[in-house]
């Protein structure tokens, strides 16, 4: 076999040459849809030579239908209305990956181009980074993720009806040495496999609540970062389930638990000089000029975008206080209950975490969304509102930091905005709004359990 491995891969040529050495017959091709699920399948080596060179194409009711495959009825880029043709996508070479389970498997990453690339969440966060680079900055970013382990299986909790499921271990135990130790070859597994497939994670600890783990992914360009934050959340489905056990990233799985969070670290440099942009040894916080008006604008932005972080009815049953989820759209220095957190420190660590968001949003959307309004901070020269000091689930805050309560608010809070159709397009604005709208009506057919327990019998 040639001594290349699959990360040192650029080019096309690159790729040819890895296939050829293994002796593949197929790789794996996947991309994100809108709603973050990694969809694809196995390619023949010959149409996958082709498609290095010239794409490849793919029914574009990927961007046409719910995570559970039901059909969207309100979009005008795809439906029964345009008979569901193909759409366009490239390879990415670079993103090529050994898959550790299936032998000598290869998977390469794919995107929209073409009309589907305006809705294609890949292409609009490298849009958005395409605009700091003309304003001078590259951004790097990394994603930590809570998750919910459980001894159940895809048959299993169907048969239950997603009731008394059991946790891969009971009681809150956060930060524990001893469940991380009892279940050691779990934790080297995941960590083994994080490592082969380069989504590396440097922290790897319990979070309170049984079950739930914490995974904090190594920091990288941005884009490679949104890489291995949907590379992270599939394989490691993939990994539980392979051992019998399953991984939830849904926001909020039981009301007696905290939500699980998807936190995003985000930092910027001058590309002409590869400095810090957000760090200024003279300011207070050592908070440059740049970073103020970056966490302005998230700040500005943040009940406009936060479709793009919670992008789930569930999403907003872990908005609520206590629960170390953030209310309201607000900001403090090394702050755990406000929803952006400035970091301090030295020219390499200074950064932000934007803590709203919850691990089922799309990683792509979300970095893009916390990305742009930090830039339209900039660009307008934003100043944030006065810090958070303590407790920000105990203080009265301005009416404008207040976020919507629903999907459907949000959806009408994006589909209003006029900077998130300056930095994401009219295009995926309209179609990401009304797949939010759908959503929301698909969970209003419904008769929840919580209904019939109060209504049935006594009104």
């Amino acid at each position: 076999m040639s001594g290349l491995n699959p990360r040192d891969v650029r080019t096309a040529d690159d790729a040819r040459r890895v296939v050829e050495a293994r002796n593949l017959s197929h790789v794996k091709i996947g991309f994100l849809d809108l709603d973050g699920v990694m969809v694809g399948k196995y390619m023949h080596r010959d149409k996958f030579f082709a498609a290095l060179d010239g794409g490849f194409a793919f029914c574009d009711v990927v961007l046409g239908w719910d995570s559970k495959d039901e059909l969207y009825d309100n979009t005008r880029y795809t439906g029964w209305h345009t008979g569901y043709p193909d759409a366009q996508l490239r390879v990415l070479p670079e993103s090529c990956r050994e898959v550790p389970f299936e032998g000598d498997m290869l998977l390469f990453m794919a995107e929209f181009t073409e009309r589907a690339e305006a809705i294609c969440p890949r292409g609009l966060l490298r849009r958005v980074l395409g605009r700091a680079a003309e304003m001078g900055f590259s951004v790097h970013g990394s994603l930590e993720y809570e998750f919910f382990m459980f001894q159940e299986t895809p048959e299993s909790v169907r048969e239950k009806g997603f009731r008394n499921l059991r946790p891969l271990t009971p009681d809150m135990m956060g930060y524990s040495m001893l469940r991380s130790s009892v279940h050691a070859e779990l934790y080297h597994e995941l960590l083994e496999l994080s490592q082969r497939m380069d989504f590396p994670i440097e922290g790897l600890h319990t979070e309170t609540g049984p079950g739930v783990l914490e995974a904090a992914i190594g920091v990288d360009e941005a884009l490679a970062a949104g890489d291995k934050a949907a590379l992270f959340k599939t394989f490691t489905k993939v990994w539980a389930q392979r051992r019998g056990l399953m991984a939830t990233f849904m926001a909020k799985w039981s009301p007696d638990y905290p939500g699980q969070s998807g936190h995003i670290h985000l930092s910027m440099n001058h590309l002409e000089s590869g400095e810090s942009a957000f760090y200024d040894a003279d300011a207070e916080h050592s908070m440059s000029a740049i970073q103020r008006h970056f966490v302005a604008g998230q700040q500005r932005l943040m009940p406009e975008f936060l479709a793009m972080f919670a992008p789930t009815i569930n999403s907003y049953t872990r908005l609520i206080p206590g629960f170390w989820a953030p209310t309201d759209a607000t900001w403090g220095v090394e702050n755990r209950t406000t929803a952006l957190r400035v970091i301090p420190g030295s020219a390499k660590s200074q950064r932000v975490e934007y803590r709203l968001g919850s691990a089922d949003a799309n990683p792509y959307l979300a970095l893009a969304a916390a990305i742009g309004a930090g830039l339209h901070g900039i660009e307008q020269k934003l100043e944030p509102d006065t810090a958070v000091t303590g407790n920000a689930y105990e203080l009265d805050h301005p009416e404008h930091q207040a976020l919507p309560r629903t999907l459907w608010e949000a959806a009408q809070r994006l589909k209003a905005s006029t900077p998130a159709r300056g930095l994401f397009g009219d295009d995926f604005v309209e179609h990401f709004a009304a797949t939010r709208e759908w959503e929301e009506r698909e969970f209003r057919r419904h008769i929840t359990d919580w209904e019939l327990d109060r209504y049935f019998e006594i009104i």
